[in-house]
């Protein structure tokens, strides 16, 4: 549930459908290729259809990840939906400096301790101690988010 409070960062329609487009175009391409070259042997008319299959599949889940907004709670980061990113006592520092290995708008968030690996094509990532968010997200929107967890978890001293 959510409160009045709470801050949201909501995948941007045009670069939602522009990602997923492109991803779909690849994999027509990869398609093409793969199937209109008289001369090729089995071994890259097979290598170029998995290549095809993966990226279409990428933009699916693309599509589906990208359906929900994040919500930022007074005591977590989730999706929408419920499933939970990180718990805001969870987090030892967020980074948005340019040189921070961090999702396209987005920030990245170093948590204390590692948590599961989940990638939720362009909206985030997470792997080991890092949670990356954003990608297909407003970037005035994630640079908000971001300053509010840095205020949150003890200041802005803490905003890479």
């Amino acid at each position: 549930m959510t409160s009045g409070t709470d801050l949201s960062l909501t995948p941007s329609p045009a670069r939602r459908m522009s990602a997923v487009a492109l991803l779909g175009v690849l994999g027509a391409l990869l398609l093409r290729v793969a199937l209109g070259a008289e001369e090729m042997t089995a071994g890259w008319m097979a290598l170029l259809v998995v290549m095809a299959a993966a990226v279409l599949w990428v933009a699916w889940r693309l599509w589906v990840a990208t359906g929900v907004r994040l919500v930022l709670t007074e005591a977590d980061l989730r999706e929408e939906g419920g499933r939970v990113l990180c718990r805001l006592d969870e987090i030892e520092k967020v980074e948005r400096g340019t040189f921070a290995f961090k999702p396209s708008n987005g920030f990245l968030i170093r948590l204390k301790t590692p948590g599961s690996r989940v990638w939720a094509p362009g909206l985030w990532w997470r792997f080991g101690r890092r949670l990356g968010v954003g990608g297909v997200t407003p970037a005035g929107q994630g640079k908000a988010m971001a300053d509010v967890i840095a205020a949150r978890i003890g200041g802005m001293g803490r905003l890479d």
